[in-house]
């Protein structure tokens, strides 16, 4: 079968003809590769090819493997032993770890094989994939705006057809944004789904990894493989009676969900107010009662910057004394954030995350999904380095913007961020699906049905493109 016909494939429809022996690993392996070389130029998505290494792991993957040789991208916070990983930062330019990250290992246990890292902004940092190590990666609807960030690299491989699969990892939508922004499928799992490590930092909730695919079925099939406990993570959970895939294979629409343009708590743009309107009138017309309420989350964004903050100081203060220098301001921003904190502050911040957890709790007592954009913006220009204001709403740091996603963090739900629509400038529009913590299986049939509702799902891979018209 010709490499381009396969990398338009799903991952599940090829994992299906490797079982039936009419494709190899390696012929899967080998299609990437090319597809990367004939795209990847005018995006950068993937900037460090492993091809010899891939090649060789697709030689030895069992046809029966949970996986079967599809390759996928890791993204370049996370360790691939023997494989450049830079985490974006020009102090790790060249590093190349000995072990790769638990993830990363479960995942080529299950039959994957990692083809290439996929670019990031420094330490996962923002919500636009930019570096001093590679450059900047572009969106393939549109190649002068960004793809969204940090999972950026991810999203931009997946929608231009590069990988079936990539890995994502989430603080406050790092894998939503570039979800909705390149039209491709994020979820969000709940805190403990997918162990990763080792870490230093073994019992954060914040920060999680998840599948990053072309529609929900490839999703919960890369979940499936991911999921599962390891004696190095503490908060790993076992796997679901059922597989993930399962669910995605019987789609169920809920009965009812709320819905909220703006979660009380940001401004957002006209474009994608529009779109979500609009997908949300297509679920009522399928049967589905919306109702417009959203729960009390008006200490959420304050609450999530000073947990950051205090996060970043566990994380990355010992780099501020040592290379201060090579640090982009945004990251000695966020450190310096941290170290300013008081007990008391401190203290607040775990109370107001409580409430929000009340209040989630509280909400799906009612209803099955909470409902809102996965941005309150459209793509922008990628030589922008974050939104500074949104409908008149002047912003003050570069973090603010991503309120939307950064306030269901703290609630510790899973989340599927699904395209909804496109906006009047044919750019893709996000949706997040917001289900009660470790509802993933649920989650997934519900989003398998409102994806086929949204109508969005096959309009990716396609071939990167210079402008969009309006």
């Amino acid at each position: 079968m010709p490499g381009a016909t396969l990398t338009a494939l799903s991952a599940t429809d090829v994992v299906k003809l490797v079982r039936s022996g009419e494709v190899t690993p390696v012929e899967l392996v080998e299609a990437s590769l090319a597809r990367i070389e004939a795209v990847d130029g005018g995006l950068n998505a993937l900037p460090t090819v492993c091809a010899e290494r891939a090649l060789a792991r697709a030689a030895e993957v069992a046809a029966d493997a949970p996986l079967a040789g599809l390759p996928l991208a890791v993204k370049d916070l996370t360790d691939v032993a023997g494989v450049r990983t830079t985490y974006g930062s020009p102090i790790y330019a060249d590093h190349v770890p000995d072990r790769s990250d638990l993830l990363v290992e479960r995942l080529e246990s299950q039959g994957a094989v990692v083809v290439a890292k996929s670019n990031t902004p420094e330490f996962g940092a923002g919500g636009n994939t930019f570096n001093e190590v590679f450059g900047e990666t572009r969106n393939p609807w549109d190649t002068a705006r960004t793809c969204g960030g940090s999972s950026g690299g991810a999203a931009a491989a997946l929608a231009s057809g590069q990988v079936w699969l990539a890995t994502g990892s989430d603080l406050g939508g790092s894998l939503r944004t570039p979800a909705g922004f390149c039209g491709v499928v994020g979820l969000r799992p709940s805190p403990g789904r997918v162990a990763s490590g080792p870490s230093e930092l073994p019992f954060g909730t914040l920060s999680v990894e998840g599948p990053m695919a072309r529609s929900v079925a490839d999703a919960a099939l890369m979940l499936d493989a991911m999921s599962g406990p390891h004696p190095a993570d503490p908060l790993a959970l076992e796997p679901p009676p059922v597989p993930y895939r399962q669910a995605a294979a019987q789609p169920r629409l809920p009965a009812r969900v709320a819905f909220s343009p703006d979660l009380g708590i940001t401004p957002l743009e006209p474009a994608v107010r529009d779109a979500c309107e609009r997908a949300v009138a297509a679920l009522e017309a399928a049967g589905v009662e919306v109702q417009r309420r959203h729960p009390d989350l008006s200490d959420a964004p304050a609450a999530f910057q000073v947990l950051r903050a205090a996060g970043f100081v566990a994380d990355l203060e010992p780099l501020l004394a040592g290379d201060r220098a090579r640090l982009k301001p945004d990251v000695v921003w966020n450190i310096e954030q941290g170290l300013a904190l008081t007990p008391r502050r401190l203290a607040w911040a775990e109370r107001a995350r409580g409430l929000v957890a009340a209040e989630m709790a509280a909400l799906f007592g009612e209803v099955e999904l909470l409902l809102c954009p996965s941005a309150c913006v459209v793509p922008f220009d990628v030589g922008q380095r974050w939104v500074r204001e949104v409908d008149g709403v002047a912003l003050d740091n570069y973090v603010e913007w991503l309120r939307i996603c950064s306030a269901i963090t703290l609630s510790a739900c899973p989340v599927v961020a699904l395209p909804c629509a496109l906006s009047d400038g044919g750019l893709p529009v996000g949706m997040q699906l917001v289900a009660p913590p470790r509802g993933e299986w649920g989650l997934i049939a519900a989003a398998a049905a409102i994806e086929q509702v949204f109508g969005m799902h096959q309009r990716v891979p396609l071939d990167p493109r210079s402008a969009v018209a309006g």
